[in-house]
């Protein structure tokens, strides 16, 4: 589970965690995790085993086990993550990230809210381009090597759903598929398609 063993930054003093894509974070009711590098998911799932994905958070995002009332609930690795402990003595200036965590939940939720898949995969892909995005020469990559099954589970469909659609898409000349599961989303062709 961890890359390596935990290293001490001197600048913070605080104790930094590896952790490689598809591992977990512990969960510990009393601490929370600062990411410094990577991109994870918290998750849950029904009783029949499907995974719902609760958020993404990337780097400067703080998440932990106290944010949620959720079970079971899970801090998923997407790539590879450094983590910091932030103490408990530190959390009294955690407004901001509830806030944050709040308005992640309310934008998942409208772009699960759409008819279709088809549109709700586009809005998602558009939220994940703003969020974890960035901007080459035609459009913005998504370089988060997410698996066709990862947003099967964050818009509560199937990975054949997934994969149709995509094929659709990058067809119709809105997205680039590239290796490794990467995606360019070319947002100039996204806001002329009639939703």
């Amino acid at each position: 589970m961890f890359a390596s063993s935990p290293t001490k930054n001197h600048a913070n003093q605080s104790i930094r965690r590896h952790f490689q894509p598809r591992s977990f974070i512990p969960l510990q009711p009393n601490i929370l995790w600062k990411l410094e590098k990577g991109i994870v998911r918290n998750l849950t799932w029904h009783e029949d085993g499907t995974l719902v994905t609760l958020g993404v958070w990337g780097p400067g995002d703080i998440v932990g086990k106290a944010f949620s009332k959720i079970e079971p609930y899970e801090i998923e690795c997407l790539t590879k993550v450094e983590v910091t402990i932030v103490p408990t003595n530190e959390w009294y200036p955690l407004t901001e990230v509830l806030l944050a965590h709040v308005q992640q939940a309310e934008e998942l939720m409208v772009i699960r809210s759409y008819k279709t898949v088809e549109i709700m995969l586009i809005k998602l892909l558009g939220w994940l381009a703003k969020k974890f995005g960035r901007e080459v020469e035609n459009g913005h990559l998504i370089d988060l090597r997410l698996t066709h099954q990862d947003i099967a589970e964050m818009l509560n469909s199937t990975r054949v759903t997934i994969t149709r659609i995509l094929s659709n898409l990058e067809e119709r000349g809105l997205i680039d598929r590239l290796p490794l599961h990467r995606i360019v989303l070319k947002e100039e062709q996204i806001w002329h398609y009639e939703i």
